[in-house]
């Protein structure tokens, strides 16, 4: 399963309303650690995507959710569950750290 893109506008139905936990992607275009991870993410959305959905949102395109939520670096992972935020990890880190922090927390 890939991952998706979500925005202000879908944020609602994609992720606090998703029926399993969603990890959202705060990243920008000029980020250069988001970059880095992007392909890490997108394997780890397709090993683990029974388990979770794997979202972006960039937050120069979207700017509401991610002033709501408080973001001031990234990349900047955050884990929903039930509509909830549960787990937090910023920066960038190797695939094996960000699917181990993911498979603990989901």
């Amino acid at each position: 399963m890939a991952t998706i893109n979500v925005t202000d506008a879908s944020f609602e139905s994609d992720v606090l309303k998703s029926d399993k936990p969603v990890l959202v992607d705060f990243w920008a275009e000029w980020c250069g650690p988001c970059k880095m991870i992007a392909p890490a993410l997108e394997e780890i959305s397709e090993e683990l995507g029974e388990q979770v959905t794997i979202a972006k949102m960039d937050i120069m395109e979207s700017t509401q959710v991610p002033g709501e939520m408080g973001v001031q670096s990234i990349p900047l992972m955050v884990l929903f569950k039930d509509g909830q935020p549960v787990a937090r990890k910023v920066g960038a880190a190797p695939k094996s750290q960000l699917k181990d922090w993911l498979e603990s927390e989901i």
